[in-house]
């Protein structure tokens, strides 16, 4: 049975920045052994900016992007962004990556949603080629071509190499995929997989496409915490997030945690939740959340319950469990794990 690592997940801003609050806790985490830190973006604050500020407020915790999207910026900027923040933290840079999805992509990057997981590939390669600094970088890629020859282009373009010279070539690269395609990728060409849902008790849902994983491959679901005598109580936080992203979080044509819902074996309660949801009844789109779904992929109950069922995560494939939570739940998460 694995150890698990813990890392801390602070996601992205709501309506306004955190303050200190966030440099406190990746402080605290540190102290009390957190593996990681990780920030995310949506369509507000960007990725790299926070993680940099908690960089440099932090000493030996790994820094993650939970997740970098691919449209919101091209991949030599990604990488650059990488090769930046790994000089300045030491080599403590865990480069996360994920598509997100057409509402995001098109909507708001204003950019063509097309194969995704043909994309994604595309974009690791072009980091990896930066990173390694071995030749100037070009791609003949249907996505991202380098130097660009199509429409526009003044035929000036030139392979370059980065001036800066990457401290590591080997910047761990996970990605944040849902699709049973986009994992069975990621576990080919990646160093770890972001789930945003998974079991322990239903391990048999990706264990097809994670035969291709090389040793040290790393599975760092998001897992919600909460620590409360009742039950019901305890799961109404994680069945919102739940009735949320599976019911509005998407269109009625495509929506990809819904589609993994299903997968996982609740096909005919993600419809439910999905039409609820478009009709306008969120409190009852978050009551048809089934209890056994939320608490499968979530940590919660009382404390005793919750060391108990930490052992089901150790007999998985995970690796370590990312967490959201005040600084008292990072040290009683400390407490009971590690």
């Amino acid at each position: 049975m694995a150890k698990l690592s813990l890392g801390l997940q602070l996601g992205y801003w709501g309506a306004y920045p955190p303050g200190n609050s966030h440099v406190e806790m990746a402080q605290e985490a540190e102290k009390l052994g957190f593996d990681s830190v990780w920030c995310a973006e949506s369509w507000g604050n960007d990725v790299f900016t926070p993680l940099a500020w908690l960089g440099a407020h932090t000493g030996k915790i790994r820094l993650g992007t939970a997740v970098a999207q691919l449209s919101a910026r091209t991949p030599t900027a990604c990488a650059m962004a990488t090769l930046a923040l790994d000089h300045l933290s030491g080599g403590r840079m865990v480069l996360g990556l994920g598509v997100s999805g057409p509402q995001v992509v098109e909507g708001w990057y204003g950019q063509p949603y097309a194969k995704p997981v043909t994309r994604t590939r595309e974009y690791v390669e072009i980091i990896r080629k930066v990173l390694a600094r071995e030749a100037p970088v070009t791609n003949d890629g249907e996505f991202y071509p380098l130097p660009y020859t199509g429409a526009g282009s003044w035929g000036m373009g030139k392979p370059l190499k980065p001036i800066t010279h990457p401290l590591r070539a080997d910047v761990p690269i996970f990605i944040g995929a849902e699709g049973p395609k986009n994992v069975t990728q990621t576990a080919q060409i990646a160093d770890g997989w972001l789930p945003l849902y998974y079991s322990p008790y239903r391990q048999d849902v990706y264990a097809d496409q994670l035969v291709d994983a090389k040793p040290g491959f790393e599975i760092c679901p998001t897992v919600m915490v909460n620590i409360n005598d009742n039950m019901e109580e305890a799961l109404y936080p994680v069945k919102a997030m739940l009735g949320f992203y599976i019911g509005g979080m998407g269109s009625a044509k495509r929506n990809f945690h819904k589609e993994l819902m299903a997968r996982m074996g609740f096909p005919d309660e993600a419809e439910q939740i999905q039409q609820l949801f478009f009709e306008g009844k969120r409190d009852q789109a978050i009551a048809a959340v089934p209890d056994q779904f939320a608490d499968e992929i979530s940590l919660c109950g009382p404390r005793d319950r919750v060391k108990e069922k930490l052992g089901d995560w150790e007999n998985s494939p995970i690796t370590s469990l990312l967490i959201s939570g005040d600084i008292n739940l990072l040290r009683e998460m400390a407490e009971l794990a590690l």
